[in-house]
């Protein structure tokens, strides 16, 4: 049975939801949500195929390979099981599962990209727009908690040259992510809407660090 794009867009929320009941407060069914909502106002901005948008930014995290031993395939593989279900189009499938293996922050480490489109190019921007800002800096003290890790050390210097062996496998202190990845975010979005509202919160991440230094130096 053929369902409609809204019909599949619920049950593919449904799928989400369930899937990450139990998963890590940054990289939950909320954190999916705000992507899917940023996917959609970017998305208004670009001519790009909404139903592949919408489906690349409520699938791309559902098996995130740092709660799955490293394994970036898992994901896609899962969203292709769950689509194929649905009766979805082999080539809706080819390209959603092509954007959930290519839009983490971790490819750019690769010296060539295995592939884009502009779809891509929306989830990706909305991805990292929540990565960024307000909710990125509550999100990086949230999984830095999970792992564990101080929240800063003065001796532990950011690691800008990383492989990408490196970045999966650091244990670096929280604020370091800052360095090593969420204040280069504003220069890599794509879209437009990406770059406008990834200023204002790259301005904003740096307010923070500005005030954390202050009162870890004990200046107020």
């Amino acid at each position: 049975m053929t369902i409609s794009d809204a019909q599949l867009i619920d049950a593919t929320i449904n799928f989400v939801k369930n899937e990450l009941k139990n998963a890590e407060g940054g990289h939950d069914w909320f954190h999916i949500e705000r992507v899917y909502k940023n996917s959609l106002l970017i998305a208004k901005q670009e001519k790009v195929d909404i139903t592949i948008v919408s489906l690349a930014a409520l699938l791309h995290d559902i098996a995130d390979s740092k709660f799955h031993k490293g394994d970036e395939t898992l994901g896609s593989k899962i969203a292709s099981i769950f689509l194929l279900k649905h009766n979805v189009d082999s080539e809706i499938i080819e390209h959603v599962t092509q954007i959930i293996d290519n839009m983490s922050f971790k490819n750019t480490f690769d010296l060539t990209t295995a592939f884009t489109s502009k779809e891509m190019e929306v989830v990706q921007d909305a991805d990292r727009l929540d990565a960024i800002g307000a909710i990125g800096i509550a999100r990086c003290f949230n999984y830095g908690g999970f792992k564990d890790r101080a929240l800063y050390d003065p001796e532990v210097t950011p690691n800008l040259n990383m492989t990408k062996a490196e970045y999966k496998s650091s244990n670096a202190p929280t604020i370091n992510h800052f360095y090593e990845k969420l204040l280069l975010l504003k220069d890599k979005m794509n879209t437009k809407t990406g770059k406008r509202i990834a200023l204002e919160r790259h301005k904003y991440m740096e307010g923070f660090l500005k005030q954390f230094y202050a009162e870890w130096e004990g200046e107020k």
